[in-house]
């Protein structure tokens, strides 16, 4: 079954706490949490006093992707928070490998994001130490964005790729993501999916969150 995590940044702001513990009671994987520092990406989110308060109303565990410019000070950051998993995208890192080792160190799952222009081949040589990799379908920065269809054919490769060097890491896409779509997601390996809009917009975040869980 595809987990779900669904994004925070489509989430009510004003009531964020209650948002939380929706997407969480509505029986959710993880809660995911985008970091924007307005210079990787142009748009600027959130920081560590109101992503503690997400993990306080959270009852599953944080997916933390970072969209940031200086990856090795927000991981410290967020560290203390224990989520799951921190991601951070490869067309930042210029120490990558480090970084992995640096995340694992602090108890916290290593993941490695790839914008949609980024191939699966980027990171062959670092698939071995990788719990995730995250596949934007949008380009990363704003929420509600279309889906870009050719992430599939990217997360076939990536699949093959895994299977190979690393069957136990996972597969995540964010952006785009709905019932139109998940299919055929599933059918090229994908094991995670972000959704944001889709879940915050539906008429029942449950039912929406149990559409994707395929």
């Amino acid at each position: 079954m595809i987990q779900v995590a669904p994004s925070i940044l489509s989430a009510d702001f004003g009531n964020l706490a209650r948002d939380v513990k929706e997407i969480c009671d509505s029986g959710c994987d993880l809660v995911h949490v985008d970091v924007m520092d307005g210079h990787f990406v142009p748009n600027l989110t959130i920081g560590p006093v109101v992503v503690s308060a997400v993990a306080k109303a959270a009852t599953k565990p944080l997916d933390i992707h970072l969209m940031v410019e200086n990856n090795t000070f927000f991981v410290e950051l967020f560290a203390p928070l224990q989520p799951e998993y921190i991601s951070f995208h490869i067309e930042e890192e210029k120490h990558p490998h480090r970084l992995i080792q640096k995340i694992r160190s602090l108890g916290i799952k290593p993941a490695v994001v790839l914008n949609p222009h980024t191939p699966p081949e980027a990171i062959e040589f670092l698939l071995k130490d990788l719990d995730m990799v995250l596949l934007m379908s949008v380009n990363p920065g704003f929420g509600g964005q279309s889906f870009i269809d050719t992430v599939i054919e990217k997360a076939s490769r990536l699949n093959t790729m895994r299977n190979s060097i690393n069957p136990n890491c996972l597969i995540e896409v964010d952006g785009g993501v709905s019932d139109k779509n998940i299919q055929a997601l599933k059918d090229v390996g994908v094991d995670v999916v972000v959704a944001g809009s889709y879940v915050f917009k539906h008429e029942s975040k449950k039912m929406a969150i149990e559409s994707l869980q395929i």
